[in-house]
């Protein structure tokens, strides 16, 4: 081969070499680059940012506002202005549940009797295949209609154990109704269940808010719908409803009165602030079931209060339980006591912080109720 020829062959090799790299440069072409790691501080930036927005919400009073305007020029005109504060609650815990009761008839069964009433074992439909489970109790020798005292028993209880063998720190809460001539109603909530996991309580409210509603909407609704039927029964006084409750049961009184009007008097034993107090201390700290939506900017415990006035309401704490169920509940009873106050109702409300524990405090108790009904 010539030189020539071997001079040409060398440069179409170059310049074939020198046309590839071209195109491979043009085929990956180089990409700006940074350390992953140096834009944590923008990641931490934003949780700043959302948590102040959390902050500035909690603090925002401008649309509980906007939800309740008190009236005060009456008790049927202030009623009337806490209307859409009770329907903002009940969107926000998806109240009524959906269904209708079937039309199964209510079973009232006897289980027993002693020298102050006779028992029964009652199940009343209050969704379809649900049904409302409790002990009903009519005090012996009635002779007229008598007023209905609805007892709710606290998490992990049951009507059976705040009822037999002394009644544990219920002590006379379902009984001592009955001993003062009064129907009683014992119902049942869900705590726990044989084969079932320990937080099936949980498991069944997050199954709940999937499909529009709450465990507490429907057991707000168990005792409603039970009313129904019971506020027909011959031996009770229709227009006079009352409810008490300890622990989850006080609970379970305060949502319940505010969402329903025909209970006229209410004891919340052992919870009032109690979530409240939590929060400040660990948002995330209450119970799942308690966590619905505005818990803590539109329905804390003095909404509920404000809901419930100016029917009576007795908050009793007791002076030996954990701080956490007294201590943030006397700081929200004054401020809970102003919506009587401006209705010259002060006799139906107060606060007894008694000398006991976690108990049901029957002395207040039943002395304020046969005040009131």
């Amino acid at each position: 081969m010539s030189r020539f020829r071997l001079s040409s062959l060398l440069l179409l090799v170059c310049l074939l070499g020198t046309t590839l790299r071209v195109q491979a440069q043009q085929a990956t072409p180089t990409y700006y680059e940074e350390s992953v790691s140096a834009t944590n501080p923008l990641r931490t930036e934003q949780v700043r940012e959302l948590d102040s927005y959390i902050q500035t919400l909690k603090q925002d009073k401008a649309r509980l506002e906007s939800l309740f305007h008190p009236d005060y020029a009456s008790p049927s005109a202030y009623t009337a202005s806490t209307r859409r504060l009770r329907q903002a609650f009940e969107r926000s815990i998806g109240y009524p549940p959906p269904g209708k009761p079937t039309a199964e008839a209510p079973l009232f069964q006897k289980i027993g009797e002693d020298g102050i009433g006779v028992y029964y074992r009652v199940k009343i439909s209050v969704l379809p295949g649900v049904n409302c489970l409790g002990i009903y109790i009519v005090p012996k020798g009635l002779k007229r209609r008598a007023p209905l005292v609805i007892s709710m028993h606290g998490g992990g209880g049951s009507p059976e154990i705040a009822l037999f063998h002394g009644g544990s720190n219920y002590h006379d809460m379902v009984r001592g109704g009955v001993k003062r001539g009064y129907v009683v109603f014992a119902p049942t909530h869900l705590f726990s269940a044989e084969g079932y996991p320990r937080d099936i309580r949980n498991r069944i409210d997050d199954r709940m808010r999937m499909v529009g509603t709450s465990l507490t909407a429907v057991e707000i609704a168990k005792i409603s719908r039970s009313l129904d039927v019971l506020l027909k029964r011959p031996e009770v006084d229709p227009k006079r409803v009352a409810m008490v409750g300890l622990s989850y049961g006080g609970y379970y009184t305060l949502v319940t009165t505010a969402l329903e009007p025909r209970i006229k008097a209410a004891v919340s034993s052992c919870y009032f602030g109690v979530q409240e107090g939590r929060y400040a201390q660990d948002e995330l700290g209450i119970p799942s079931d308690f966590r619905f939506p505005d818990r803590f900017t539109l329905f804390t415990d003095r909404e509920l209060v404000a809901m419930i006035c100016p029917r009576a309401l007795e908050i009793q704490a007791g002076r030996f339980d954990n701080a956490s169920h007294r201590e943030t509940g006397k700081v929200l009873a004054p401020l809970s006591a102003e919506f009587y106050h401006h209705l010259s109702q002060n006799d139906n409300f107060r606060f007894v912080v008694f000398e006991g524990g976690h108990d049901f405090w029957d002395a207040t108790a039943w002395e304020f109720l046969s005040k009131h009904l």
